[in-house]
């Protein structure tokens, strides 16, 4: 069985990943998830899109660990095991929540620190998700 994207059309998969949103045609603001039928932008009365590739990279906003299990649709491993979660803020001025890339957590995080999109599997499903992995001050990704 084949790996696919938990939500399709949301990003892409491969090497270098990346989200996927709706750019407004009449006035250029962009959003995410995608959108459709009318622009969110209340100065603006566009009903156009195109789709448009995110910044791969952003800086974390805010974080926080969920040491609880989440309420159905989602499905929790046995038994169920905290992860972090990060807002993190595009060049788009986007803030995307996402968990935080396998094996790193809150300790490996802080408010401004640089981290990358990673495609990673939802536990031990066939589905994919979006991540954030930190990214060292080099510019390199950590090492884990």
């Amino acid at each position: 069985m084949t790996a696919t994207p938990a939500i399709d059309g949301w990003f892409t998969t491969g090497p270098d990943p990346t989200l996927l949103g709706s750019r407004c045609t009449t006035c250029g603001s962009v959003f995410f998830p995608p959108t459709s039928g009318f622009c969110a932008n209340p100065a603006c009365a566009g009903e156009e899109f195109e789709e448009t590739a995110l910044s791969r990279r952003g800086t974390v906003w805010s974080y926080t660990d969920a040491q609880y299990q989440p309420p159905a649709p989602y499905v929790a491993p046995d038994p169920f095991v905290p992860f972090a979660l990060a807002a993190v803020e595009l060049t788009e001025g986007l803030v995307v929540l996402g968990q935080v890339a396998q094996g790193y957590g809150v300790a490996d995080l802080h408010v401004g620190a640089e981290v990358e999109l990673v495609v990673e599997p939802e536990h031990a499903s066939e589905q994919l998700i979006w991540r954030w992995k930190p990214v060292t001050e080099m510019g390199e990704e950590a090492d884990q």
